[in-house]
Order: C-alpha cells, then structure tokens, then sequence
C-alpha cells in the first residue's frame, strides 16, 4: 500500500512552522546529550508552560482539579508529565512515553590510568554499538561528579569551541592487516574503547607525570580528585551540535535521535495541548537500551508510584482505582523504527518498510523472530488510530523492523501493556540507527508532533 510523501503537502504556513519545530529539536539535542540534560531541559520548558512540581501538591495536600498541570521527576533522570482532565482518572488516561537514554561510551568507576605517556579514562559502552564506529571521532565529557560532602559537579568538556575534545584510537592502516580479518564485532574490542585524554607531563613529577596532569587540570577547574570518580556518572558522547543535512536541508544529522526525536516531540505535544476530557501525560524514561531495568528505567515502579500520588490528590486513592486507571488508559510508545536504505535494501521487506517523509510510523509488533519480546497491539486498536490521524490529516505509514528473520528490537511498548492497557509503537523513522551521529527527516518530526496532538485530543 503505497504512502504519498509529506513534502508536496505543504504550504508556505507549514514549512515555517516544521523550520520552527526543528530548530527546537535541534536546541534540545544539544542541551540534553544525557538523560540527565533531557529530564533538566524538560522541567524547564514545562515549568515556562506553568506545569509545577507534583511534590509541591504533596507537601501542601493540595487537591488536583481539572486544567491542573503537574511533574514528577525520578533521580534526575526520568519524568512524567501531566494535565489533569475533566474526567476522572480512573476512566484512563492518553499516554505518550519514550526514552530519553542513547547508546554511548560510560566512564568506569575506577577509570583514570597512564600507559607509555598517554592518560586515559578505561570505559565501558552502553547499549547496542558497533564499537568500530566509536574509534577516532572527537567525543565530549558529559555527566556528574558526586563527592564525599554531598557536592555534586556538572561536567561538560568538549562542546564549547574553545573546550578540547578527547577519542578513541585505532591501528593505523599499513599495520591492520591482521586486524581487518577479524569479524566486525571484534575488529575493535570492547575493552579497547578507551578515551585518550592526556599526554603532557606535569613538571617536576618522577611517577606517572602525565596522569598527575590530568588530575591536576581535573582539581583546578572541577575541584574533582581521583577518588572522586568512584562516585562519578560521565557519559562519553560525539562532540558537536546537531547539523541539517543534505543540500535541501530537508534531515537532520545528531547523536541520541534514538529516541530523543520521539520524546521531544512528545514534550512538544504535551505542553501544546490544552487540557482535555481525558488527562494528559508524557512519560520520558531511562534505561530503555539496556532493557528498561534499575530504578529509572520502564519497569521500575516510579510511574505507578506516582499514579498512586496523582489519583490521591484527586480523590481517586485506591488500589483499585490505580488498576482502573491503568487499565482504562491507552498509550502511544513513542520510539523510531528503522528507516528504509537504499544501500542495504537487502535487509528490508520494502513493503512493511518505513521511509523518510512519509511520516509517523505504526509498527503493530517489534520483537524478533516469530515476534519474540514484542507488544502486538489489538486490530480494534489499530483501527482507532487510523481513524484518528486521518482525521487530524497526518501522514503516516506501517513498518517492521527489517526483514522477519533478520532484524529484532524492543522498546518500553511490552512493559506498559502488562497493565492491560491498549499500547502502540509509533515513531519517527531513522537512517543509521544506534550509530554515533543518526539521520532524520524533519517531515517525519513534523508530522510526529502532529500524531501525539491528535492522540492527546481525540484517543
């Protein structure tokens, strides 16, 4: 079933108004390369669009009434949003989730070390990379550092023009002979993904100079000691700002598209939208790349926590009104599909494929295999949405990741559903998924924020 391209529908009216939406997507990728940047770039668009702290409703015993607008944050590093409808809670609500988490490269907690007059920071990578594809491009520093007393240090090396940036190495190609036999897996070891950071002497030292260096610039501007990385949170990403692509300008070139794309234009959806009949919410979460586990990611407790607080307030609070609740709601998981690439055709079923400016993408299932790990949403389901971006004129398309035995992926979608509620994977397409700088068309962005406003509305 042929889908028509975005593009030739636009008008002069909506071509400012996609030029708008991407130059804030591509603010917010810059201001939020870690989970941590997502969840403090949120709350500050949400408090300017008057959403205030749950916590602040909590300690006060305030009621929750109908219009209000609320946050919940979860270690700094998840956040659920929400605007109160005029129904009651327990007849559901209209969810939109994703996840803020990107692959990337961690810093160890005991990671600093000198070999041969070079420092380096000893890591571990995070999430599906090929690891070949980390090795010599300039990569930045961002995260926290937790000390003893308390303190805790934001660290942002290698974004500002006059910051240095810091890489991986690789073999040189006259001596990888024996290095381009092996299997793409291992061309680069996972413990060879070691971020060079030093190699000047700090004068005066006999032992290990050029690490007392590096300790000595870390102390000066951070007041950061060696043993402070034990309690460190550094996340090692592609140094840069998020680029339009292509002579048309038409793509957009950036780290963590995945998923960064489908939260932000969540967030953008969320705080567009008035409030409505059914309450409102957008979930960003943590953890989704390595299996939505810990105390921040999907499966964690914090979104039912917080229901349970919200439905309180509302004079809702009950067990069973949770599980009404829950089950009453209906969700869109907002997380990208693969879109289809010309270059490597052979690894899609061009007729379940997305492609880019064709806008958002349905996939009714994930998984792998014989839809092994998968959410398969209800036909009934389907249907409504159907109905529901037609009627608010929004282009969209239905996907699979890949061929049937040859790709496989999950997303937040098969956790939510436990609850009993209707869930759907719905997301923008990307080209060169889970590498360190990802491929977007901004029609697809466009038409995203689009879906997730009609789906607040009308779901």
């Amino acid at each position: 079933m042929e889908r028509k391209t975005a593009w030739n529908e636009y008008k002069k009216k909506d071509m400012k108004k996609l030029e708008k939406l991407n130059a804030g997507y591509r603010a917010f990728l810059d201001n939020g390369k870690t989970e941590r940047e997502c969840v403090k770039e949120s709350v500050r668009q949400a408090e300017e669009a008057g959403y205030v702290n749950l916590d602040t409703y909590v300690k006060e015993n305030r009621a929750l009434k109908p219009g209000d607008k609320v946050y919940a944050v979860c270690m700094k590093k998840a956040i659920a949003l929400f605007q109160i409808g005029t129904r009651p809670l327990t007849e559901g609500m209209n969810i939109l989730g994703a996840h803020i988490d990107s692959p990337r490269l961690d810093v160890k907690q005991n990671p600093l070390y000198e070999d041969n007059g070079f420092t380096y920071l000893d890591t571990h990578y995070y999430g599906g990379i090929k690891k070949w594809q980390w090795v010599t491009l300039p990569l930045a520093i961002h995260g926290v550092v937790a000390k003893k007393n308390g303190e805790v240090v934001d660290v942002v090396i290698g974004e500002d023009d006059n910051d240095p940036v810091f890489c991986v190495t690789d073999l040189l190609i006259h001596l990888s002979r024996e290095q381009q036999t092996k299997p793409a897996n291992t061309v680069v070891e996972g413990e060879n993904l070691d971020l060079l950071i030093g190699s000047q002497p700090l004068e005066g030292t006999e032992k290990e100079a050029v690490k007392a260096m590096t300790l000595k610039l870390l102390n000066d501007k951070y007041g950061i000691e060696e043993e402070d990385f034990l309690s460190a949170e550094l996340e090692i990403v592609p140094a840069g700002k998020a680029r339009e692509l292509g002579m048309d300008a038409s793509m957009i070139l950036a780290y963590g598209q995945d998923d960064r794309v489908c939260a932000y234009t969540s967030l953008v959806a969320m705080l567009e939208v008035e409030a409505q009949e059914k309450t409102s919410c957008c979930l960003l979460v943590d953890k989704e790349e390595i299996g939505s586990v810990g105390a921040t990611g999907m499966q964690s407790h914090f979104f039912e926590n917080t229901m349970a607080e919200l439905l309180a307030l509302a004079g809702e609070g009950s067990e069973l009104a949770l599980r009404r609740c829950l089950a009453s709601s209906r969700m869109l998981s907002s997380d990208v599909s693969a879109a289809f690439d010309p270059l490597y055709a052979a690894a899609f079923e061009k007729k379940n494929a997305a492609f880019f400016g064709k806008g958002i993408v349905i996939n009714k299932f994930t998984g792998s295999g014989g839809k092994g790990g998968s959410n398969d949403a209800n036909a009934e389901y389907v249907g409504a949405l159907r109905a529901i971006f037609d009627d608010a004129k929004v282009n969209w398309q239905t996907a699979e990741l890949g061929k049937v035995d040859v790709g496989g992926g999950g997303t937040i979608a098969y956790i939510m559903s436990l609850y009993g509620m209707e869930v759907i994977d719905s997301g923008v397409p990307v080209l060169s998924m889970h590498a360190p700088w990802e491929v977007t068309s901004k029609a697809d962005i466009y038409e995203a924020k689009k879906a997730y406003v009609a789906f607040l509305k009308n779901a």
